[in-house]
């Protein structure tokens, strides 16, 4: 999942000391937060354990760091300031790198790299009306970004946009299309597709890896892919990392030298394919 900044009042609190360095002192015993409830990075199964990508990837980076790694659900709006009062010492929750996050966090190397996309339901036609499927880079691509995002604007005037809130895609809404409709912002991806469904917003825009997995699911058979995907400028780094506090400097290294272990021998590859059916690793 690739998300937004946090509420500049939150973040304030994440500048605040740690209040226990033990964990930032023995890297050979971790604590990693993730989300639990962004599937297919992460989630919780009925039992109440924890699965998806993330947490096949943080076991095998814990493998590799010769780290005896636990991994705890944490609530996406806490995360950052608990990171820093020492509740847990890594985050593996489909975080990318913004400004506002490098202010309060260390981040590793990247793990992974996708877009956001949008999604609606079929019989609302918006396929038709919305800018056709491209792929656009905000940094690289601003002119051509521009133009399609003032397109995207006008064809869904008046419409409602669901977007899970303190994401990228969240401050991406708010950036180029507040002025155009209504953006009604959700705690979880789940109750914001059920919203979807129940025709209370009429598209909705998140991760493509999670609406793709959204997809699959019997009550979304209805909904499809619409519009362009964007990458960079104000949705971050367009990848996801591992946050950590800016003290743990030993730790981000042993982080990133797992990382670039799992991808160069096509570990990350196989396991993004198995979880995504695509290849959204980062190449060395």
């Amino acid at each position: 999942m690739i998300k937004n900044i946090l509420l500049s009042a939150v973040l304030s609190l994440a500048v605040m000391p740690s209040a226990s360095s033990a964990w930032a002192e023995d890297v050979t015993h971790i604590r990693i937060a993730t989300e639990g409830a962004y599937a297919p990075w992460n989630y919780t199964l009925p039992d109440g354990s924890l699965a998806g990508y993330e947490i096949d990837l943080a076991k095998e980076l814990c493998r590799r760091m010769k780290a005896e790694c636990e991994i705890v659900g944490q609530d996406w709006d806490g995360m950052l300031p608990a990171l820093n009062a020492g509740k847990f010492d890594a985050i593996i929750a489909s975080m990318g790198v913004t400004p506002d996050r490098q202010k309060v966090a260390a981040f590793s190397d990247p793990y992974s790299r996708a877009p956001n996309a949008f999604m609606a339901m079929k019989e609302s036609g918006l396929d038709k009306v919305v800018p056709a499927r491209e792929d656009f880079n905000l940094r690289t691509n601003p002119d051509g970004s521009k133009k399609v995002v003032e397109n995207l604007a006008a064809s869904l005037k008046g419409k409602v946009l669901g977007v899970q809130g303190s994401t990228t895609a969240g401050l991406f809404a708010d950036a180029y299309l507040k002025d155009a409709l209504t953006i009604r912002s959700y705690k979880t991806i789940d109750e914001m597709n059920l919203d979807l469904v129940a025709g209370r917003v009429d598209l909705v825009m998140a991760n493509v890896t999670v609406l793709n997995a959204a997809l699959a699911k019997p009550e979304l058979s209805g909904a499809a892919l619409v519009g362009p995907t964007f990458v960079e400028g104000v949705l971050g780094s367009g990848t996801t990392n591992v946050a950590l506090r800016k003290s743990d400097t030993a730790l981000k290294e042993k982080f990133n030298t797992a990382i670039h272990s799992v991808d160069s021998d096509g570990f990350n590859k196989a396991l993004t394919e198995k979880w995504f059916g695509a290849d959204i690793s980062v190449k060395d």
